[in-house]
C-alpha cells in the first residue's frame, strides 16, 4: 500500500507537528508535499496522486480541496485528519470566517473518512455534524515518551511557589479570564498577592481584562526556549479551554515535572490514568471551582503521580502510527472504517 500524505509537516504548528510524526514512523514510499509554493504543490498533488492507493489530508487548508476532488474523480479513497474545527473556534473566538468554513466544511463532504485526533473531539463531531457522522472515528495524537522516561526527581521541586503558568494569550477560547478572576479569589482572600499569573499567547479579545489584574504578566508571544523555561519554573499549569481538540500543552507541562489543573474539555485528557477530582476543572467558568482547585493543587502537586500512572507504551507515536496505518489499511482496501474504533 503506498500513502499520499498532504498537508504541513514543517512550520512547528500542532498539526504540522503530528502530520511530521507520522510521516517519520510511515513506510519509505510514503508520498509528501514537497515544493513551498502553491503552484508547484498543485502539480504535485496531481502527479502523486496518480500513484498512491489512498490519501491522507491533515488539517485545515485550501490545498485540501483540489486533493480531494482530484481524488474522487479518480476514485481514489482519502481520509481527513481532522485536528481541531475552524468553523467553532473562531465562532469562540468572535473572528467569524465563512470561507474558511465553507472550506472546511467541503473538506468534510468530500473525504472518505473523517478522524478527529481525540475520542472526545469525534463524539463532538458526530453530536454537531450529524450529516458526517457516518464517517467520523479517531486516529488519537500520539506522544514523545522518551521525555518522560527523562523526567527526573529534580523536575518536581526547585520552583517559584507562587507562580501558575498558562497559555493561550487573550484567545477567549482559552478563557484565561477565568483563571484570572479565579487567582483574584485567593489574593484577595490572603490579602496580598499570594499566586501570579505568567500568560503566554497570542493577543485576542480578552487581553483588555487579562491585563487588567496587577499579579498577571502578560509576555504575548515567546520562544519555545523561553515557554520550556517558564513550565519549568512554575509550580502549577492550568488549561481552561472551553473547547480543545487534544491540547499538547499539560502533557509539555507534566514532561517538565510541572503539576497541571485542566478543564473537561481538554480532548488530551484521554492519555491519562489515575486522574482525580482534583485534577480537572468541571465548569471552566466557576472561579470559585477554579479557585479552589488551584489552590489544593499549590499545596500538594499532581505531576509525579500523574508522570507515573502514565501507560507510555499505548500512546507512543510507535503505536499510534501502527492504529493509523491499520485504518488507512482498511480504507484502501474497500473496507468501510468501524467508527470511533482505532
Amino acid at each position: 500500500m503506498k500513502v499520499f500524505v498532504v498537508g504541513d509537516y514543517r512550520t512547528g504548528t500542532g498539526p504540522a507537528n503530528v502530520t511530521k510524526e507520522y510521516l517519520l514512523r510511515f513506510p519509505g514510499n510514503t508520498s509528501r508535499l514537497i515544493f513551498r509554493s502553491k503552484p508547484l504543490r498543485a502539480v504535485e498533488i496531481v502527479v502523486k496522486m496518480l500513484f498512491c492507493n489512498v490519501v491522507l489530508v491533515s488539517g485545515y487548508s485550501k490545498q485540501n480541496l483540489l486533493a480531494l476532488k482530484w481524488a474522487g474523480f479518480l476514485r481514489k479513497p482519502s481520509a481527513y485528519l481532522m485536528h481541531g474545527c475552524v468553523e467553532h473556534e473562531n465562532s469562540i473566538n468572535e473572528c467569524v470566517d465563512e470561507t474558511m468554513n465553507r472550506v472546511e466544511r467541503k473538506t468534510m463532504e468530500l473525504s472518505s473518512q473523517i478522524y478527529a485526533v481525540s475520542e472526545h473531539f469525534a463524539a463532538w463531531l458526530k453530536t454537531y455534524y450529524p450529516e458526517y457522522s457516518d464517517k467520523i472515528s479517531y486516529a488519537i495524537n500520539g506522544v514523545d515518551t522518551r521525555v518522560l522516561e527523562n523526567v527526573d526527581a529534580y523536575s518536581f521541586g526547585h520552583r517559584s511557589r507562587d507562580m501558575i503558568f498558562t497559555i493561550g494569550g487573550g484567545m477567549p477560547r482559552k478563557k484565561i479570564k477565568h483563571i484570572c478572576a479565579a487567582i483574584n479569589i485567593l489574593n484577595t482572600r490572603a490579602g496580598t498577592e499570594k499566586y501570579k499569573l505568567v500568560v503566554i499567547g497570542d493577543t485576542g479579545k480578552d487581553d483588555t481584562v487579562i491585563n487588567s489584574y496587577p499579579f498577571v504578566e502578560n509576555m504575548g508571544l515567546v520562544s519555545s526556549n523561553i515557554a520550556l523555561g517558564l513550565y519549568r519554573e512554575a509550580s502549577l499549569f492550568v488549561q481552561n479551554s472551553c473547547f480543545e481538540t487534544f491540547g499538547l500543552a499539560p502533557m509539555e507541562a507534566l514532561m517538565n515535572g510541572c503539576n497541571i489543573l485542566v478543564s473537561q474539555e481538554i480532548g488530551a485528557l484521554e492519555l491519562f490514568s489515575g486522574v482525580q477530582e482534583g485534577d480537572v476543572i468541571r465548569n471552566w467558568y466557576d472561579e470559585k471551582e477554579i479557585a479552589f482547585k488551584i489552590e489544593k493543587l499549590m499545596e500538594k502537586g499532581n505531576a509525579y503521580r500523574l508522570t507515573e500512572a502514565f501507560d507510555k507504551e499505548s500512546v507512543s507515536w510507535e503505536t499510534r502510527t501502527t492504529q493509523l496505518w491499520q485504518k488507512l489499511a482498511a480504507l484502501a482496501a474497500g473496507k468501510r472504517a468501524d467508527a470511533g474504533k482505532h
